[in-house]
């Protein structure tokens, strides 16, 4: 991969990994652990991720934030593949989501 690679391809390219690595043997990767492992573990190193990503924040420092911000990522694309969901699913919805105002999206979310 190079500089010009466009950032869905990577996103594509990850989905399609985790998607494999569900049933793979744990002792192979450490995706293959964290799905065999369970919604619970992934969903704290979701939670471990997300503080480290809000303390990279508060520093201010950009190399750190973008680090945990990719952590933070991959744990949730690991998430959406133990739920045989994929990046493309997410995609999707922030489609069906774009020009809708935040608010209104929200509103509607809440009369439901």
């Amino acid at each position: 991969m190079n500089a010009e690679t466009p950032p869905g391809d990577i996103l594509d390219r990850l989905s399609a990994t985790l998607a494999a690595r569900r049933g793979a043997d744990p002792e192979t990767s450490y995706a293959a652990k964290l799905l065999a492992r369970g919604p619970d573990a992934i969903l704290k190193k979701i939670g471990e991720e997300v503080a480290e990503l809000i303390m990279a924040s508060k520093d201010g420092q950009a190399t750190e934030i973008v680090f945990e911000a990719a952590d933070v990522l991959f744990h949730v694309m690991t998430l959406l593949a133990f739920h045989g969901l994929s990046i493309e699913d997410v995609r999707r919805e922030l489609a069906r989501r774009e020009g809708t105002s935040g608010i209104a999206e929200k509103r509607a979310r809440q009369a439901k």
